[in-house]
C-alpha cells in the first residue's frame, strides 16, 4: 500500500529527531560535568586545604582516563548495541559527578575524576555510531551542529548558573543534585532509542581492526584536524578567564559575561553553519567540498582571529574573540560529520574513538604549553602565536590530508 512507505519515512524522521535531541542534551550535560570542578576549585581549595599542585592534578586527571579509554569505548560502540553502551557510560559519569559531592579526601576526589573520564569516553563514539545509523548525509551537518551547540552551552551554563548556585548553596549540593538529575536523561533514551541494525548505509560486515583503520590517510587527517580544533577550545576553556582578567584587566563579572557570550556564539554558529552545510549538499554540493570548506575555514580563522585578539585594543579584542568562538562553531558543526561519512555504520565507533584519542591530547598539551610560555615570557602573546599555528595546521589537515569525504570501502568478511 502507498501509505506504508510514508509511515516508515515519518517514523524514521521522528526517530532521527529524537536521537539528535537526546544526543545534543547529552553533550550539554557532558561538558557541564567535565567543567564543574574548575568552577568549584576555589571552594575546594578553601574547604579541603588543597594545594595548587593538587588542584592541577584533579583538573587534568579527567583527561588521563578519558584519552586512554577512548579506543576501548569506540570498539564497544561498534561491537555492542549503542543504546546500552551509551546508557552504561552515562550512568557511570553521572554517578561519579553525584558521588563527588560527598567526598572529603584528595585520593577519593581523584578516583571520582578518573571514573568520570572513563564514563564520558562513550559519548563521541556513540554519537557517531547513532548518527551514522539513523541520520542521512544531508542531515548530519545539522545533527552534529546540535551536539556542538551542546558542547558550547555546557560551559556557558556551567559558568553562568553553576557558579551562582555554588555560591548560594555550596559546591557539594550542586554536584549531588546535578549528578542525580542528569540520570533522568536515561528515561527517554531507553524509551526512544531504537535497537537493531536499521541504518541509512548498507555496507557489509567488516573484519577491519584498528591497524587497518590506522592505514587510512583520512584517519590521520581527521586526527590532526581535531587536535588543532581542540587545542583552540581547551585554551579557551582553561586559560581564557585568566587572560581576560590578568592581561586585559577585565573584572571577574565582565570576564564571566564575555566567556559565557563567547560559548553561546559558538553554539549559535554551529547550528547556523550546520544547517547551511546540509542545505548546500541538498542543493548539489558534494560532502567533500562542503564539509572540508566549513571545517578548514572554521579551524583556520579561529586561530587567526584569536591572534588578532592578542594584538588589538581591548574593545576590538572582545569582538575578535567572539568571532573566534563563532568560527570554532563553524568548524565544530562539520568535523564529526566528516568522520561519520568516512567510517560508515560499521566503523563509526572505532574511528571516532581513535580520532578522539589523538585529538584529546590537546587537552593535556595546550594548557601545559600555555602555562609554560606565560611563565617564561610573562605575556600571552607567544601562546596565541603557537595556537594560531596549530589552528592553521588543523585547517591544512582538513583540506589537504583528508581524502574524498565518502564511505571507505572496508574489506568484507570472507575476503
Amino acid at each position: 500500500m502507498p501509505s506504508a512507505p510514508a509511515n516508515e519515512t515519518n517514523d524514521s524522521a521522528r526517530t532521527a529527531n529524537r536521537v539528535m535531541a537526546l544526543l545534543a542534551l547529552a553533550a550539554l550535560i557532558n561538558y557541564v560535568d567535565r567543567g564543574n570542578l574548575s568552577i568549584a576549585a576555589p571552594m575546594l581549595e578553601d574547604e579541603l586545604g588543597l594545594s595548587a599542585r593538587q588542584l592541577g592534578i584533579l583538573l587534568s586527571s579527567f583527561f588521563w582516563t578519558y584519552t586512554l579509554f577512548l579506543p576501548v569505548s569506540g570498539w564497544l560502540a561498534d561491537r555492542f548495541d549503542v543504546k546500552w553502551v551509551m546508557a552504561c557510560g552515562f550512568l557511570l559519569w553521572s554517578g561519579a559527578t553525584a558521588a563527588t559531592g560527598g567526598l572529603h579526601a584528595f585520593a577519593a576526589l581523584l578516583a571520582a575524576r578518573l571514573i568520570l573520564g572513563v564514563g564520558e569516553t562513550v559519548a563521541y563514539p556513540c554519537y557517531a555510531r547513532a548518527l551514522v545509523r539513523h541520520v542521512p548525509e544531508v542531515g548530519r551537518g545539522f545533527a552534529n551542529a546540535l551536539i556542538a551547540a551542546g558542547v558550547g552551552c555546557g560551559p556557558a551554563l556551567g559558568t553562568f548558573f553553576g557558579g551562582n548556585l555554588m555560591a548560594r548553596y555550596g559546591w557539594r549540593p550542586f554536584f549531588v543534585v546535578l549528578g542525580v538529575l542528569s540520570m533522568a536523561w536515561l528515561i527517554p533514551w531507553l524509551a526512544w532509542m531504537p535497537r537493531g541494525e536499521t541504518a541509512v548505509s548498507h555496507v557489509q560486515k567488516s573484519r577491519v581492526g584498528f591497524f587497518e583503520l590506522l592505514e587510512q590517510r583520512s584517519m590521520w587527517g581527521t586526527c590532526g584536524g581535531l587536535f588543532g580544533a581542540n587545542y583552540v577550545l581547551y585554551f579557551e576553556i582553561t586559560w581564557l578567564p585568566f587572560y581576560l582578567v590578568r592581561e586585559r584587566h577585565f573584572s571577574m563579572g565582565t570576564m564571566a559575561k564575555i566567556g559565557g557570550i563567547g560559548y553561546l556564539c559558538y553554539s549559535a554558529a554551529a547550528v547556523v553553519f550546520g544547517w547551511i552545510s546540509d542545505r548546500w549538499i541538498a542543493a548539489g554540493g558534494t560532502p567533500t567540498a562542503v564539509r572540508k570548506t566549513f571545517a578548514g575555514a572554521g579551524a583556520g580563522s579561529a586561530g587567526v582571529l584569536l591572534l588578532g585578539c592578542a594584538l588589538a585594543s581591548p574593545k576590538i579584542s572582545v569582538l575578535l574573540l567572539l568571532l573566534a568562538f563563532a568560527a570554532g562553531g563553524m568548524c565544530g558543526s562539520n568535523i564529526w560529520a566528516i568522520t561519520q561519512t568516512l567510517a560508515g555504520p560499521k566503523m563509526a565507533g572505532r574511528w571516532a574513538g581513535v580520532q578522539n584519542f589523538f585529538g584529546n591530547f590537546a587537552g593535556i598539551i595546550a594548557p601545559a604549553v600555555t602555562g609554560f610560555v606565560v611563565d617564561y615570557t610573562g605575556r600571552f602573546f607567544l601562546a596565541f602565536v603557537i595556537m594560531a599555528v596549530v589552528a592553521m595546521l588543523a585547517a591544512i589537515s582538513y583540506i589537504f590530508v583528508i581524502g574524498p569525504v565518502q564511505e571507505v570501502v572496508w574489506e568484507p568478511l570472507g575476503h
